[in-house]
C-alpha cells in the first residue's frame, strides 16, 4: 500500500467532506437529519473496556455499541485532555489552533476556529455540551461562544470534588446534584428529551476516570471484591488501589452510557441517532493496556490509542471491526458527512471522513501519516509503523514497541522522519499565541478570572497544587507580592469587582487594591473566613488540590477602558502573617 502524507490526504478528502451539504447521506425530502451523541471519557485507556479483552472490568453498555455498530481497532487521539477536545471540535491538529498546553490559557482554541458546535448549529441543530470543556473559560472561548446553546459543567482541566460540586449552567454558578457523572448524564438526557422533535448534537464530556479517584460506594465495593487477573506489562509500576478506583469509575461511566441509550429508546430516537464513544488519551495510571508502551502524556501507542465505537442502526454495519488507522481529527468530517452537514465554513480540515470505511468501501483507501505531539515530543503512525525522533517500530510485528528497528529499516525511518519534519514546520507555530483573557464581551456581562490563570510576583506565593487547574493562590506572606491577569477589556465602562477569598481570623485587616489602566479600587479584608477543606471521599491518594469554599467580597465599581493591560491585585498593608488566599476575581459589566 502506498504511503501518503496525511496533510496531503486531508487536503484532498477535506474538499470532498466540505461538499457534504450538497451531497448528503439522505434522499431529498427526508424529514430530518440524524441526531448525534458524542460520549468522551477522560483518562480512560484503550484497555479499560471488556470489549477489548480486559477481564478486570465489565462494560456491557459501551460494548453494545461495538456489537450493534462499528469498532475501530487503531484509533488515535492526543496524549492529553485539551488537545484531543480541540481536535474533536475542529477536525484539525491542536497545535494549529494555539492549543499548546492544558492550563494558563494554553488550552484555548484561537477564536477564528470553527467548531463542531458552530457547524451543526448552522445546520439547524440544537447543540448542547455537558461536562468538562477544557478549551477556554471566558466568553467567547466559553462553550456558549463556540456554537453550544446549552452548557452544563465546568471549563477548566480538572475538578476537585465529584460529589455535589460547584458547576455552571450557561455562565451562571450552580451546585451539582450527586455524583458528577450521574448528574451530567441527567442533564444530557433532559436536553435530548427537550429537543426530541428537532435534530440535536449532544456532546457528553465526562471528567472520569480522571483523578481525584472518587466513585460511589456501589462501584467501589464491587471492584474491591473482584479478583484482578490482568496487569500492566511493568507490574511493579502498578498501584492496585488506583487500578481498582479507575475501573470502578469506568463501570459507572458504562452505567451512564446505558442510561443514555435507554433514553434514546424511550424517545424512539435510537434509529435516528449516531452515537460515538471514545476517550481523550491513554490511561492515567499504570494498568492493563494490552502491553502497549506508554500511558497518558506519552506520544507512544499507549498514550494515544483510544477506543472508538460508532453506532447508527441501519446505516453503520453491525459488529464490524475496522482495522485502518483513524484519528480524532476525523470525527468532525465524518459526522458532518454522515449527517449531510456542510463544513464549508471550517478552516482546512486535517481529518478525513471515515464514512467509506463505515460502509465497507475500503478499496483504494490510502495509507496515512497520523501525528502526535506533546511536551516537545512528536511521533507519527502509519498502518504498519510508529516513529519518533529516535526510534522506529514495526507495530504489526512488535505491537509492544520493544524493538527499535531504525537501523534495520533506514529508508522507512527516513521517510517518516521527513514527514514529521514537514508536519512540524507546517502546523507548529514558531512562537506561542499571545492571547489575553477577554473581559466584558457584549454577549456576557460577567467575566470570571480564576486564580489558576493569573501570574504572581513576590516571595512565597504559590498555587495550592502543582496542577494549576481548580486551585488557588496561597502563602501570601510577602506584603509586596501581587497577582495579575493579562486581560483585554472588550467593552469600556463601569464594572463591579468581586474578590473570592479566604482569610484566617488572626490575619484580618489587610488592605488590598485592584488596578487596571491607572484606575484603582481599594478594599479591606475585614471579615475572617477560614473554612476547612471539603471532606472528599477519595479512594486513592491525590496530587490535586482539595476544595474549600471561598467568600465573595464586593470591592465596588471600577472604570475599565477598552484595551489590553494587566489587572493587578496587590496588598497595600499586611495585618497578620498572611494577606489571604485568592480563588479569583469576578468582573460584572454594569
Amino acid at each position: 500500500m502506498r504511503h501518503v502524507n496525511h496533510c496531503v490526504l486531508s487536503g484532498i478528502v477535506g474538499v470532498w467532506c466540505g461538499l457534504a451539504g450538497s451531497a448528503t447521506a439522505f434522499a431529498a425530502g427526508e424529514a430530518r437529519r440524524p441526531n448525534v451523541v458524542i460520549v468522551l471519557a477522560d483518562d480512560q485507556g484503550w484497555g479499560d473496556l471488556s470489549v477489548h479483552g480486559n477481564k478486570n472490568i465489565r462494560t456491557p453498555h459501551i460494548d453494545s455499541l461495538a456489537t450493534e455498530g462499528a469498532l475501530f481497532d487503531r484509533f488515535y487521539v492526543s496524549p492529553v485532555c485539551s488537545p484531543t477536545r480541540a481536535s474533536l471540535l475542529t477536525g484539525r491538529y491542536h497545535v494549529r489552533m494555539g492549543v499548546t498546553g492544558t492550563g494558563l490559557g494554553q488550552e484555548r482554541m484561537n477564536l477564528d476556529e470553527v467548531t463542531m458546535g458552530d457547524v451543526f448549529k448552522a445546520a439547524g441543530y440544537a447543540t448542547g455540551c455537558f461536562g468538562k470543556w477544557h478549551n477556554g473559560s471566558q466568553y467567547p472561548y466559553h462553550p456558549n461562544g463556540r456554537g453550544f446553546d446549552e452548557f452544563y459543567g465546568f471549563t477548566c482541566g480538572h475538578w476537585s470534588n465529584y460529589f455535589d460540586p460547584p458547576l455552571e449552567h450557561n455562565g451562571q454558578e450552580v451546585r451539582g446534584k450527586g455524583y458528577i457523572t450521574d448528574d451530567l448524564t441527567d442533564k444530557a438526557m433532559a436536553f435530548m428529551s427537550a429537543n426530541r422533535d428537532r435534530p440535536f448534537l449532544c456532546y457528553v464530556a465526562y471528567n472520569t476516570p480522571h483523578s481525584p479517584f472518587q466513585v460511589p460506594d456501589e462501584y467501589w465495593d464491587r471492584l474491591q471484591k473482584r479478583e484482578l487477573r490482568m496487569f500492566n506489562r511493568d507490574k511493579g509500576k502498578e498501584e492496585l488501589v488506583k487500578t481498582r478506583a479507575a475501573l470502578a469509575m469506568c463501570e459507572n461511566i458504562d452505567w451512564n452510557v446505558g442510561r443514555i441509550l435507554s433514553r434514546l429508546d424511550e424517545l424512539k430516537l435510537a434509529d435516528d441517532t449516531i452515537v460515538i464513544y471514545f476517550s481523550d488519551n491513554g490511561p492515567n495510571t499504570w494498568r492493563w493496556n494490552d502491553g502497549m508502551l506508554g500511558r497518558k502524556g506519552s506520544v507512544q501507542e499507549g498514550g494515544v490509542r483510544s477506543p472508538l465505537l460508532i453506532r447508527w442502526p441501519g446505516r453503520v454495519r453491525k459488529g464490524v471491526r475496522i482495522g485502518q488507522i483513524a484519528s480524532h481529527i476525523d470525527l468532525l468530517p465524518t459526522l458532518a458527512d454522515l449527517a449531510g452537514v456542510s463544513t464549508a465554513r471550517c478552516k482546512r480540515l486535517d481529518g478525513v471522513s471515515l464514512r467509506p470505511l463505515l460502509e465497507g468501501r475500503t478499496e483504494g483507501w490510502p495509507d496515512r501519516m497520523i501525528f502526535s505531539a506533546w511536551n516537545k515530543q512528536v511521533s507519527v503512525r502509519t498502518q504498519q509503523y510508529r516513529a519518533d525522533g529516535r526510534a522506529l517500530y514495526d507495530m504489526k510485528a512488535d505491537p509492544g514497541q520493544r524493538t527499535n528497528v531504525v537501523k534495520l529499516k533506514p529508508d522507512v525511518y527516513g521517510r517518516l522522519a521527513e514527514g514529521m519534519r514537514k508536519w512540524q514546520k507546517e502546523v507548529i507555530p514558531a512562537v506561542a499565541p499571545d492571547r489575553p483573557y477577554p473581559v466584558g464581551h457584549r454577549e456576557r456581562a460577567m467575566t470570571v478570572l480564576p486564580a489558576q490563570e493569573c501570574v504572581f510576583r513576590g516571595k512565597g506565593l504559590r498555587f495550592s497544587s502543582r496542577h494549576p487547574n481548580c486551585s488557588w493562590v496561597t502563602d501570601w506572606t510577602d506584603g509586596k507580592a501581587y497577582v495579575s491577569w493579562d486581560i483585554e477589556v472588550l467593552t469600556a465602562g463601569r464594572y463591579e469587582a468581586t474578590l473570592l477569598y479566604t482569610c484566617a481570623a488572626g490575619d484580618v485587616g489587610s488592605e488590598i487594591e485592584l488596578e487596571f489602566g491607572g484606575k484603582k479600587l481599594g478594599g479591606k479584608i475585614a471579615e475572617a473566613f477560614d473554612p476547612p477543606l471539603i471532606d472528599s471521599p477519595d479512594r486513592a491518594e491525590r496530587s490535586e488540590s482539595y476544595d474549600k469554599p471561598f467568600k465573595p467580597l464586593v470591592l465596588g465599581e471600577i472604570e475599565l477602558a477598552a484595551g489590553r493591560g494587566q489587572l493587578v491585585l496587590r496588598a497595600l498593608s499586611k495585618a497578620g502573617k498572611r494577606v489571604m488566599d485568592v480563588r479569583g476575581v469576578r468582573l460584572r459589566r454594569l
